[in-house]
């Protein structure tokens, strides 16, 4: 009866114990310093892609002076973004939240015209209780929208805060980097930072450029369409496809049912629209950009992806998958990859 536990490998169960012991440890980490994990991570990644420039410039100048050059410039760009950009689609994003209980009293008239066709075919369906949930989002979604506007302080902060990680990791953090992995055994020093760039530096890279082609393709036809806050409808589009696994679909979900009250056959084309981007998003860039960086099972990336949200909350959902990947590409745990053809079942 049990033929089948004798024939597992020690080595083999060692490994899938290893796997839970790691993935208990991390979860416990992941929930207790989220914060402190996700302001130094972001702050390597982008202290690893500055560093391409820096290495650059270390050609003609001093290490320091290369450092600061790069960094200024950086800081110089993404300021000036904010300032045109960033506060477009805040005042876009605070127009919408004013207007929110205009756009839920046309849902409820919406629904009072088809809940009188429906009586027409003897379909009595009440209503009421659906106009008193929107009412109520409504009354919450002005709550949080101004909540969240009036926390751009804290943001600014937090901001100030990475940016001063990240010039300290690009002056200093080379020496830091070795000195850690000089506490690991020669294999593990080669593969850490092999499976850390591939797995997290390339999974963030490739899901903002992915966000930022999916976010400039909806403003594309949002402009074309003629419809009303473009850009915060495209930067609610562009924010949540970075949410790898079904953010595309959750901010496209979203955007069409804040058009919906503008007319249901403009919904419809901004739908059609943008399940056409995403398609060309998932399976013609995807591949190019993505590659190989963080290969996993779908079922083992769901899971992955609703322990972190549980776990982290939006912090657990960024880390989960590149966190799986590492570990993953660590262990050679080939049967939690994707696209590996199953082995046929062994013969009692």
């Amino acid at each position: 009866m049990f033929d089948w536990f004798d024939r597992l490998e020690n080595r083999r169960l060692w490994r899938l114990f290893l796997l839970f012991a790691l993935g208990w440890i991390g979860v416990q980490l992941l929930s207790y310093f989220a914060y402190v994990l996700l302001v130094f991570l972001f702050a390597a990644i982008l202290a690893f892609l500055l560093n391409y420039p820096v290495g650059w410039l270390k050609g003609y100048l001093p290490h320091g002076v290369a450092v600061t050059v790069v960094f200024l410039g950086t800081l110089a760009i993404l300021i000036g973004l904010g300032i045109t950009l960033g506060l477009a689609i805040i005042g876009q994003l605070q127009e919408l939240i004013t207007n929110l209980p205009e756009q839920i009293d046309l849902w409820i008239e919406s629904l009072e015209k088809m809940q009188q066709f429906l009586r027409r075919w003897n379909l009595d369906i009440n209503f009421q209780q659906l106009e008193s949930e929107l009412r109520n989002f409504a009354l919450a979604g002005i709550q949080f929208g101004f909540g969240k506007l009036q926390s751009v302080f804290g943001l600014f902060l937090g901001g100030i805060i990475l940016a001063v990680i990240t010039f300290f990791m690009l002056l200093e953090g080379e020496p830091l980097w070795q000195y850690l992995l000089s506490f690991l055994s020669e294999p593990w020093r080669d593969r850490l930072p092999l499976a850390l760039k591939r797995n997290f530096l390339g999974f963030f890279w490739g899901r903002f450029l992915l966000s930022l082609f999916f976010g400039a393709s909806v403003f594309g036809v949002l402009l074309i369409l003629q419809v009303p806050y473009t850009l915060a409808l495209a930067a609610i589009a562009g924010s949540f496809d970075l949410i790898p696994g079904i953010g595309a679909t959750l901010g496209i979900g979203l955007v069409c049912l804040i058009l919906l009250p503008k007319g249901f056959l403009l919904s419809l084309q901004v739908l059609i629209s943008c399940i056409v981007l995403q398609q060309v998003e998932e399976n013609l860039l995807m591949p190019r950009i993505m590659g190989d960086s963080v290969n996993l099972n779908p079922i083992v990336l769901f899971f992955a992806l609703l322990v972190g949200a549980t776990v982290g909350g939006l912090a657990g959902i960024f880390l989960a998958i590149p966190l799986t990947g590492t570990i993953v590409s660590l262990l050679d745990l080939k049967a939690l990859q994707a696209g590996r053809e199953t082995a046929p079942p062994c013969s009692p």
